[in-house]
């Protein structure tokens, strides 16, 4: 067993009192999610805390709990994801490392019991059983469609990517070691019960995951017990660890994680190539050469002297540049974030409908899911990018979501074996105005788009029409 950081009734003071006040404030019984759009999503999921006061107070910044007591929403934590849902999915052929970790926390360090190859039921029960081992189930969402619909709307809300892991553990039992993550992080408990302990980060807003040991971490800044229905969040850095207690047969909790990598950092990272790009074309002073022998020298406080003067002329040109152009992040998020909800029984998508005309009054669909884009490397043109078609909707879309965030090596590649190239359209840098206002508008007639002449206002349109992105109303 882990030890316990202090007495009990002394601690998580503060998470009570935020309970107490998110009590207070909630307007009428909790509810299970609203799905009808992104906004409504993420408030039901943080319910009653209002979004203002999350992203005021908590978010990046401190651990909130969240205990509500709700057996409706107890319930429909638990049909996310149960224990009793191994044995099925282990039927369908579960690899060990690659969906399925089985580990313990033994004296402070992550013990890895895998065995290799596909998982056989009963021999992944008989660790759990016997070994007090804890099961990692990743990404779950690949196999719980209800999962994939918080997904999906949380991807939609954050523009970033979101993934998730199940945590199964037996009583008395830890599966990982103190440690801090490199996500914003919100667990909510699906089955039994975990206690909590949660320290003050050695690394605030951490960009990597580490393992702390105990004697470093000190006492914790709080210690609860989770139960069905609950939620908690905490910022990226934070320390935690988990154990079931004694007298509960086993716990169940899903960790829903995003934001890794999508600091200002990252995005400076990934736009000022762009932007230097540029520059340099329109600006004769970063055309200049470097100085003889520059890369060979080791005193270079002349050069960085002038390198700042450059960044400063960089970032005055910044500040009357239109179009940002990033590239790889906003690539990256498109190819690999979760396709809309469509229902169950969804089909692939086709056109369908009339056929835009001049006359037309259009409005843009799936626009949480598209990205307009300026890339460095294709000059003069703009980009409107979507997941490549056989995500949207019907077979193939459940091919993508059993892919999501597996970082297979085979990423790039089809079950066909043809490359999965980002799916989009390119049209020259003069339709920007004309893609934007078809963005910003809820609709918009397409003789009044800013293009010059109708023949062009009519290829565009035609265009996002086949590729399912507008309809005509």
């Amino acid at each position: 067993m882990p030890k316990k950081g202090g007495k009990h009734a002394e601690m998580g003071k503060e998470m009570q009192a935020q309970c107490k006040r998110a009590k207070v404030e909630e307007a009428c019984s909790l509810s299970v999610m609203n799905f009808e759009n992104p906004d409504s999503l993420f408030g039901s999921f943080i319910s009653p805390i209002k979004q203002e006061m999350f992203f005021r107070e908590y978010w990046e910044q401190k651990p909130l709990l969240v205990q509500r007591n709700d057996p409706l929403l107890a319930a429909y934590y638990q049909s996310l994801f149960q224990l009793s849902d191994l044995k099925e999915l282990c039927s369908q052929g579960l690899y060990y490392g690659q969906d399925i970790n089985i580990c313990r926390c033994v004296n402070g360090k992550k013990k890895v019991l895998n065995k290799e190859g596909k998982v056989n039921y009963m021999q992944l029960k008989k660790d759990f059983d016997q070994k007090k081992a804890t099961i990692q189930f990743h990404q779950p969402q690949r196999f719980k469609e209800e999962l994939w619909r918080i997904q999906e709307k949380l991807e939609c809300y954050f523009g970033s990517l979101v993934g998730s892991n199940v945590y199964i553990t037996p009583q008395g039992s830890q599966g990982l070691p103190p440690h801090y993550d490199d996500v914003e992080v919100f667990i909510l408990q699906l089955e039994g019960e975990k206690h909590w302990r949660l320290y003050k980060p050695t690394v605030h807003l951490a960009r990597e995951y580490n393992v702390e040991s105990e004697d470093r971490i000190g006492n914790p800044t709080h210690e609860f017990i989770l139960k069905p229905g609950d939620l908690l969040y905490f910022p990226r850095g934070t320390i935690h660890q988990a154990d079931t207690p004694l007298g509960i047969s086993y716990s169940t909790h899903v960790t829903i994680s995003t934001y890794q990598n999508n600091s200002w950092g990252d995005f400076l990272l990934d736009a000022i190539p762009g932007l230097v790009f540029d520059s340099a074309k329109e600006d004769v002073v970063l055309r200049t050469s470097i100085p003889r022998q520059l890369l060979m020298q080791v005193d270079t406080a002349d050069s960085t002297k002038k390198l700042s003067s450059l960044l400063r002329r960089l970032a005055d040109r910044l500040e009357n540049t239109r179009e940002l152009r990033s590239s790889d992040m906003k690539k990256d998020f498109i190819m690999n974030r979760l396709p809309p909800w469509l229902g169950c029984d969804s089909h692939p998508l086709t056109p369908g409908g009339k056929l835009p005309k001049i006359d037309s009054k259009i409005r843009l669909q799936f626009r949480d899911h598209v990205i307009i884009t300026v890339e460095p490397d294709q000059e003069n043109s703009v980009s409107i990018m979507k997941p490549p078609l056989y995500a949207w909707g019907g077979v193939g879309s459940a091919r993508y979501v059993k892919t999501h965030m597996m970082g297979r090596e085979d990423d790039t590649t089809s079950e066909e074996g043809t490359s999965q190239q980002t799916h989009g359209l390119r049209f020259p840098l003069s339709y920007l105005d004309a893609l934007k206002q078809i963005w910003s508008s809820s609709t918009v007639n397409v003789k009044e788009l800013n293009l010059i002449s109708d023949e062009e206002k009519e290829n565009l349109v035609l265009s996002l029409w086949t590729e399912c992105l507008i309809e005509v109303i």
